[in-house]
Order: structure tokens, then sequence, then C-alpha cells
């Protein structure tokens, strides 16, 4: 095992890590930026050392910091989390020239599966689903004859892309032509890389991800599926294992290509495999995300698996510590995104001090969080406050113990999306669990 991990992250991704670091035994390093030297992490970790100022990109993203970091107390892990570092190849390559031992898959399992097109061809050779697509776009005419073949709509995507970043809708070629510039300009931005691909856009389909765990021995294991389809621009709001849209002989088939998927890339560690369902309940492959997803708690809460535990143990060189017929999934569990913004104001982030703060509790309610009452939330990063979770044994009993969960939970001093959830977890499209992707479109708020 490790002699030491340092977390390459900050919020409650950073708490969640170092908890499960200290429950296998292991000492832990926070690394922070000014503006979060009175963060819950940085007070629960062994040692903990300022890398930068408040931006992002002198600090969470300066690798010279976190490496320096690293050698100076001795660590001989890194765990990125997800977001900042975790999905950056060239980092996991500077911490095996340090030998120090990056907690995710290999440089070169990322390289396969970050490039969306590369990893498309991927998921082809191993009859793993895919919907019509290009590789990556020469030229305008190449993407018209494509949108042609395809039909419109057509959505562009960064081959390099994430988290709604470098990703539009085209409904014909005058829009296919705007978009395609404006996808590339967003994904030079965003990701240093403009390259975009086209693929055929499905109207309103659902959004499953089924979680795998794998080992450097060849183990592969699925913990089933997640249903993230109420999003907002591409950012998910709501998620929740298992999803009331998968029935046993899809839920099979769902786990099976996604074992195939990691399999293809040679994958160690952690990981999802992103899906797209039609109302059909064929299933395409739409990406792998190579890191711990911030909706990882409630594949926890249905398979009793601590998946931060188990990603620690085989990154150390350990096999999995269970097989597939091991996995016996239970229940339901709902989670809510808790952000610092204003719902009434388009979900413009609210930042300031917390002067008020009651967690909710009771059988089946976990909160992940790194607040509490006087912390102030910078302006700086996501505006994350918390993960509220909630099982039981089904979805309905699950969804009535979270809007018990999001009334009792007390929140002052910022505006939070407390009140969005309260609201939309009784709302009668969501209670009938028929919802697909256009669900935000068609919202109302309840009278």
């Amino acid at each position: 095992m490790f002699k030491k991990v340092l977390i390459a992250n900050r919020g409650e991704v950073a708490v969640r890590i170092i908890r499960a670091c200290r429950e296998i035994g292991i000492p832990t390093v926070a690394v922070y930026s000014q503006a979060d030297a009175n963060s819950l992490h940085v007070s629960l970790a062994t040692e903990a050392y300022c890398i930068g100022p408040n931006e992002s990109s002198k600090s969470y993203l300066n690798i010279p910091a976190i490496i320096s970091a690293a050698l100076v107390s001795g660590s001989d892990a890194i765990h990125p989390g997800y977001g900042f570092m975790s999905e950056r190849a060239d980092f996991a390559e500077i911490c095996k020239e340090h030998n120090i031992k990056f907690i995710g898959p290999s440089p070169e399992s990322m390289q396969l599966m970050g490039d969306k097109a590369t990893a498309r061809k991927t998921m082809m050779s191993k009859d793993v689903p895919i919907t019509p697509g290009t590789g990556i776009l020469k030229n305008f005419e190449d993407a018209r004859e494509a949108a042609k073949k395809f039909g419109y709509p057509v959505i562009i995507k960064a081959t390099a892309g994430g988290g709604g970043k470098g990703m539009r809708v085209a409904n014909n070629d005058n829009e296919l032509e705007q978009n395609i510039n404006l996808c590339r300009q967003e994904a030079e931005k965003f990701f240093g890389n403009p390259d975009v691909y086209l693929e055929k856009y499905l109207v309103n389909p659902r959004h499953i991800e089924v979680q795998i765990i794998a080992d450097k021995y060849g183990n592969v294991v699925h913990l089933g599926e997640r249903d993230c389809s109420i999003q907002r621009r591409h950012q998910k709001l709501i998620e929740e294992a298992p999803s009331p849209a998968v029935d046993d002989k899809t839920r099979q088939k769902l786990g099976e290509a996604a074992v195939r998927a990691a399999k293809a890339a040679n994958y160690e560690g952690v990981g999802t495999i992103e899906f797209l369902l039609d109302k059909d309940k064929n299933f395409y492959f739409m990406e792998m995300n190579t890191r711990l997803q911030v909706e990882h708690g409630i594949s926890e809460m249905i398979s009793n698996v601590d998946i931060v535990r188990e990603q620690i143990n085989i990154a150390a060189g350990n096999s999995l510590s269970f097989k597939q017929e091991d996995i016996k999934l239970f229940g339901h569990a709902i989670e809510c995104r808790i952000n610092a913004e204003d719902p009434d104001r388009n979900f413009l982030p609210a930042p300031g001090e917390i002067n008020g703060y009651i967690t909710p509790g009771g059988f089946g309610v976990r909160v992940d969080s790194h607040v509490y009452s006087g912390y102030k939330i910078p302006p700086y990063y996501d505006s994350l406050i918390s993960k509220l979770m909630c099982w039981a044994p089904n979805r309905e009993e699950a969804r009535r113990r979270m809007y018990r969960a999001l009334k009792e939970y007390v929140i002052t001093g910022v505006k939070t999306t407390l009140p969005f959830y309260q609201d939309l977890i009784e709302n009668d499209v969501f209670v009938s669990g028929n919802f697909d992707t256009g669900f935000m479109n068609t919202y109302k708020k309840n009278k």
C-alpha cells in the first residue's frame, strides 16, 4: 500500500478521498490555493501545502507546484479526484517520471478514450453500439455530406471535449457551418485542441452511464447504471441509480457492453461508460470518462462497494476484491447537486459566506460536502456546495426521502439550488420516471 497520498483537488471530492485514505490507514497531503486556505480538506489532511494564488490555472492546474508538493511531502501517489488534472495524460506521464503513482488509468488509456473520435473507432472494433458519425472533420464539405447521409439534426463535438463544452446541434447547412466554427473556437479555448467530429443527433434520448472498475490483471466489473438525463446545458442536475427506464434485459446488455469497452482500452482503475438510450431501448456509446465521477456515491449506495477505496487498492497493485457475480444491486438512490447558484436568475453563481448550515440526516441519507457555517464560497471555482444522496428499497421511497431531506437542509447566507430541487422532486414528470434529456426545456414550477 502507499506510504502517503497527495490529493490534487479541492472541495468535497478532496474530503471524500481523505476519508477513504484514513480508513485504509494512509497519511494524506492536501494542496490548496490561497482562496482555499480555510477549506475543510486542508484541515482534515495529515499535512497541507499552498500551491499558488486563487486562479486554478496558477494553483490546481499548476503541475510543477503539485509535483513539488508531492516530492517535498514524500508522497508516493497522487489522487486527482475529478476535474482539474484527472484526465490529463501529460500529468499522469509526469507523475510516472517522478516515480509517483497516478491513481487513475494509464496515460495510454486516457489518450485512447480521451479523444472521442478515436474512442468511437475502438468501440466499433469491439461491437459496442455507436451512433452514426464521422472521424475528425477536415472541411465543411465533408461535414455537409455526412449530415446529408445521417439526416438532420446532427451534433458537432470536440474530440477532446467534456462537461458540455465544444458541443453544438445543427438543424441545417447554415447552422452546421456556423456551429462547426464556434465549436472549433470553443474546443481550442477549453482543451487546446480545435478538432471536431460529427454525430447523428438523437432527439431527447436518455443519458445512461455504467460504472466500471478494472484491475491490472484484466478483471473488469460493472456496478450497474445511473440515469443522468435531467440536465441543464449538458450539466447534470439529478442522477439516480438504477435508471427507471432500463429493464433487466437492457441492464445486462449495457453492463456487458461497458465491460467490453473497458477491456478494449486496456483500462485499469475506475471509469464510466456513457450511453444514449432511445425510446426503443436501443443504446449507443457516447464517451468514456476515465476518472471518478461526481455521482459515484449513488452507485456505492446500491452496490455496497466503496468505489474510492477500491480505486486506491487497485492503483497499489492489488486485484479487485470481488467478482461480477458478487455484485448484488439493491434498492434505489437519487442524488441532487446542491450549488451556490440563484435558480431565479438563470442559475447565476452566488459566492459568499455561509452563515448557517444544518445538514439533513436519518436512515438512507448521505451528504458529501466541504462547507460549514462561516465558510466563504470563493468565486473562482465550481459552485458545488454538496451532493445530497438518498437511498431506499424502491424509487418512490427514495424520492420521498429526498424530498424530506431537501426540506430539512438549511443553508443561509448565499443563494442555493435547494428550492429548485424541492420543487423538481415533486414534479409530476419526475415522479413518473418517464423523462429524457429534454426535461428542462419543458420544466415548469409546480403551482
